[in-house]
């Protein structure tokens, strides 16, 4: 065999197992941004008083939030900013049950939508 067939052998062997091993995955290229759902966290949850809106890059102020019940309707709530990373949020009027918390960042283009339990 000669050494330009034997190089071919290899990286067609190389290029079957790279496909066989990334079928079923899902490529992830980074950005340059934070993961907006990676870098949003929600607690407590279940929640009983307040409901706190960490996040990774201090835009609080920038932050847009909405409170859907689990039909879509919008509910009023109560917000303040804790300072540049935090937001609580008063569910203690809410009654019992499942919303969602959608967090739009405008100056990142990003977001993103958490489910949490009101109890």
């Amino acid at each position: 065999m000669t050494l330009n067939k034997a190089i071919l052998l290899l990286l067609t062997l190389t290029l079957a197992v790279n496909l066989s091993y990334s079928q079923g995955r899902e490529e992830v290229f980074y950005t340059g941004q934070p993961d907006p759902v990676k870098s949003i966290q929600i607690y407590p949850n279940p929640a009983t008083e307040f409901l706190n809106v960490k996040l990774e890059v201090p835009h609080a102020k920038q932050v847009k939030l909405t409170c859907l019940n689990i039909l879509g309707s919008t509910m009023e709530m109560e917000t303040e900013i804790v300072d540049d990373f935090e937001i609580r949020i008063r569910v203690k009027d809410l009654t019992s049950g499942y919303y969602f918390i959608s967090v739009q960042d405008e100056r990142l283009k990003t977001k993103c939508t958490f489910k949490f339990l009101k109890r």
